[in-house]
């Protein structure tokens, strides 16, 4: 149910959402369940934790490569719907020391909505 959710939902819901959200149908869940099967979906890689150095976890049930947009203000999480650029890890390979595999890349500023007010 945990992947059920965070598949079906644009947030980046902390842990504390899930709890909230699935409490209402399964009555005698703990927090320490939600963890426990989180930790076991990204291990599976069917979740992403995102961790943006927030004093929580976010968690992202879109597995493919994406880039992300943070809110300053509202600390909002977004999807961008752009292709990953594989140029950037050609031109890391390029130095000759690493071998990239694949990015993240995170953008930070302020949402339309909070621009908006």
């Amino acid at each position: 149910m945990i992947l059920t959710l965070l598949q079906s939902t644009t947030e980046h819901p902390s842990a504390d959402w899930i709890y909230a959200k699935l409490k209402k149908q399964f009555k005698n869940l703990s927090m320490g369940t939600v963890y426990r099967n989180l930790g076991i979906l990204i291990d599976q890689g069917h979740v992403q934790k995102l961790d943006f150095g927030s004093t929580f976890d976010r968690f992202d049930g879109r597995t493919s490569e994406h880039y992300h947009f943070i809110c300053e203000k509202c600390g909002s999480i977004s999807d961008i719907e752009m292709p990953p650029d594989q140029s950037l890890n050609e031109r890391v390979n390029s130095l000759g020391v690493f071998k990239v595999r694949h990015h993240r890349l995170e953008f930070f500023g302020i949402c339309n909505k909070c621009s908006a007010s």
